[in-house]
Order: structure tokens, then C-alpha cells, then sequence
């Protein structure tokens, strides 16, 4: 096992809502049209994510909670042998904080910022603006008291009910009032037909910027969601699409080598079918590539809000250059024609913001550039997530690629601390 000398800490993990914020923490006149706007249901034989009263239920076999089911020992190989005949329980700590404190313990990581799961995916969805409120306010006391069981360990990224500004700005300046809150969560999708780049939006930057909490923009495979809201449904229904699509013996695909025993020219009535989302392999970076290009520079947030902090979780940070350089490119030779002039070097800009990008143990391009990275790049576990990573294993990933430990404990826990405006712990 790897050693530390320096405190870490872990810029995305999450927590699975549990009944009890429904039935305990949402107002009394809010639980039954509450339940209906969202609700998550884990039962013996079956799962589903009701939003609007409508189910969308789960495309991955449910008796393997793959949002939530790793845990301190487990590897991606034994998460991968499990059998999916049998119904596997959840990981304890994506609910319990006492539980959650000793995974933190043996993953090394030592201060950790918590993200929603069903809310992350379901809540911008609600329709009436004032049950959204309601359960913003109810998700906000739950994690608060998550928190409340290690105040300088546990934190928060806190739910802002979007449908309506007005109601935003009051919870932004209620959980400011917070210390557990150090972020606020924004999923980079279409609200309501409206996107980040909308002038709507504003009064949302102008009081993170107020308050000092970081625009934590997190986004999720949206597997349960409208096509139009982001990358992910609209990649699921394209796999869909593919799977269904009819192919010919000895052309390409499956049939390929005439191996069948059929005669040329003879179809197939579908491809195999593909038994699991590719939603979440591609589309968080296709997200947050989106938010950053449009938002952050495109539409000039972070030339109008120069003391926002933003943080780009899930979407890893290899991808940023790229973007970067063909920002610069475009705004210099094509004119952005809308009420706000856009710099045209936003590599710059970017190195003299406050954005910072979220990276994990795997992610090779970072161990192979790291001083490219190391000021802007914060450690990111998953946990409970099926492809989590500890401490551990990045510290060693890293030190194998022979990246100092001073730029290590940056890229671990320094920066996010920082950013997060926590006092490192150990």
C-alpha cells in the first residue's frame, strides 16, 4: 500500500438519498406531491426513478446497485464478477455517515465533498417550481446533518431549485449561512428548453460569486431523462438504435467471416444486443466540454464573474487543452456575435480563473504531463460508485509515473482545500 505525508481530499463522492429525506425532512404538505415530482424506489425484485409521476426504470440489471456498490476492498475486477442473479445491498456508507467516515478511513482520504445521486439525475426535471423548492430545502437539512457527524470532514454541495431564480437565491443564501455547504450542485443540462448560456442564469453567478460557494458542476449519465436535456440520452438512444439495426451475412459486424453457415447476402434480424449503458463512458466529458465551451468562455461568465470558483467534476481533465486551443482558435477568426465581447485568449483567462478540473487514478495523460495539470486538477474517488478509486491507488499511480510528492499532495488534497476554502485536515 502507498504512504501519505499530506492530508487528501476526495472532490467527488456521493451519498444515495434515502427514503427518510422524503418521509422525515420534506415539509408535511410537500411529502405526497413531493413523492410524485421525485422519488427513488429500491424494491426486492425491482428499481425505478419516478420524476413528473412518470417511471423510468433502471436499463442495468437492478440487483446490482452500481451507483453505489463498492466498498473499501473491493476491486473493478470483483465488482465485475458479482452475480448479477443474486440481489447485492448497497454500500452502507453512501447513506450512513458513521459507516461512510470508516470507508473514508481505509481509502485514505481524509476531507471529502459530498454530491447528490437521484437528485443529481432527477431533480432539475421537476416541473412545479414550488416542490422543487421544497425538496431542495428538505435534500439541503438531510446532507447537513450527514455532515453534522464530522464537521471538518464531511461537506457538501447543496441542491439549488433552478425552475424559479427567486427560490435559488433564497436557498443559495440560506445554506451560505452553513459552513457543512462549500458548493453549490449544478448538473451541465438543458433546464426547462434553457441552457446555461441563458441571461436567466445570471443572478445564479452573481450570488456564488457573493457568497463564495463553488459552482460544483457535476454531470450524470441522464439515463432517465428526456433526449434533449444532455449527451447521455441522446447516446443511449443511439446504442438503442444500433442494437435494433438489421446487418448481412458476410458484411461487417457479427457476421463478418461468414461463420454462420448462411448464405451470402442473407440478414440478420438485429445486432446483439448491448447489455449495459455507454452513457456514462462517454458522456460526462461531452458535458462538461459543452459547459466550458459555452458557458465558462463562450457566453464570458467567467469574464463577467471573475471571483467565481467553479470546479469541473467526473468529466476527467485531459480533455481541457484541447478545448482550450480550439476556443482561442475560433474566437480569434470567427466572431461570437451576442450583448457580451468575448476574449479571444481564453488560455489565459483560464490560467488567471479559478476553474479547476477533477481527475482520477487512472486518468494517464495527467501522470505522464503533470506540471501541466498540477495547479488545476482536483482528486476525485467516485466512491460508491461501481468504478471507484482510494487514496491509495493514485498516490501510487503517481508516484510510479516519479511525480514529486510536493506536486502529489497539490494535485490530493491542496488544491481542492483551496478551492473549497476548508482547512486541510490529517
Amino acid at each position: 500500500m502507498a504512504s501519505k505525508n499530506f492530508p487528501v481530499f476526495d472532490s467527488d463522492s456521493h451519498v444515495v438519498e434515502p427514503p427518510a429525506l422524503w418521509d422525515t425532512y420534506l415539509d408535511a404538505e410537500f411529502r405526497a406531491p413531493g413523492k410524485l415530482a421525485l422519488w427513488r424506489q429500491d424494491g426486492a425484485t425491482t428499481s425505478y426513478l419516478k420524476i413528473n409521476g412518470e417511471m423510468f426504470r433502471d436499463t442495468m440489471n437492478p440487483n446490482i446497485p452500481r451507483h453505489a456498490i463498492w466498498r473499501p476492498g473491493m476491486t473493478w475486477d470483483s465488482v465485475g464478477d458479482l452475480d448479477a442473479s443474486v440481489r447485492h445491498a448497497p454500500t452502507e456508507g453512501a447513506s450512513d455517515p458513521h459507516a461512510r467516515l470508516a470507508d473514508m478511513d481505509a481509502m485514505g482520504v481524509d476531507q471529502t465533498l459530498l454530491y447528490p445521486t437521484w437528485f443529481a439525475e432527477g431533480f432539475h426535471l421537476v416541473k412545479d417550481p414550488d416542490v422543487a423548492y421544497a425538496l431542495a430545502r428538505a435534500y439541503n437539512d438531510w446532507i447537513a446533518d450527514f455532515c453534522s457527524a464530522a464537521p471538518t470532514r464531511l461537506f457538501a454541495a447543496a441542491m439549488v431549485p433552478l425552475q424559479n431564480m427567486d427560490y435559488a437565491v433564497e436557498e443559495l443564501r440560506r445554506v451560505g449561512k452553513n459552513p457543512a455547504f462549500r458548493a453549490a450542485f449544478l448538473r451541465p443540462m438543458f433546464i426547462e428548453g434553457r441552457y446555461f448560456t441563458h441571461p436567466y442564469f445570471d443572478p445564479l453567478w452573481t450570488e456564488l460569486e457573493k457568497l463564495g460557494l463553488v459552482a460544483a458542476v457535476h454531470p450524470t449519465p441522464g439515463l432517465w431523462n428526456p433526449e434533449f436535456t444532455s449527451h447521455g440520452p441522446f447516446i443511449e438512444k443511439v446504442k438503442n438504435r444500433l442494437s435494433q439495426a438489421p446487418i448481412m451475412a458476410g458484411g461487417g459486424g457479427p457476421a463478418a467471416g461468414g461463420g454462420n453457415g448462411r448464405a451470402g447476402g442473407s440478414f440478420f434480424n438485429a445486432w446483439p444486443s448491448l447489455g449495459h449503458p455507454i452513457a456514462q463512458i462517454l458522456s460526462p466529458w461531452l458535458d462538461n466540454h459543452l459547459f466550458v465551451a459555452s458557458t465558462l468562455i463562450g457566453y464570458t461568465v467567467m469574464q463577467r464573474f471573475p471571483n467565481m470558483k467553479v470546479v469541473m467534476a467526473h468529466g476527467k481533465a485531459s480533455w481541457m487543452e484541447e478545448v482550450l486551443e480550439k476556443m482561442e482558435a475560433s474566437s480569434r477568426v470567427i466572431p461570437l456575435l451576442h450583448h457580451y465581447p468575448v476574449r479571444t485568449d481564453p488560455e489565459e483567462m483560464w490560467e488567471d480563473g479559478k476553474v479547476m478540473l477533477g481527475f482520477d487514478a487512472e486518468e494517464r495523460l495527467i501522470q505522464k504531463l503533470p506540471h501541466d495539470f498540477a495547479d488545476k486538477v482536483v482528486w476525485s474517488s467516485r466512491y460508491p460508485h461501481h468504478d471507484t478509486t482510494t487514496a491509495w491507488d493514485a498516490i501510487a499511480q503517481l508516484t510510479k509515473a516519479n511525480v514529486q510528492e510536493a506536486t502529489i499532495a497539490r494535485m490530493m488534497g491542496g488544491n481542492a482545500a483551496a478551492q473549497f476554502g476548508v482547512k486541510a485536515n490529517s
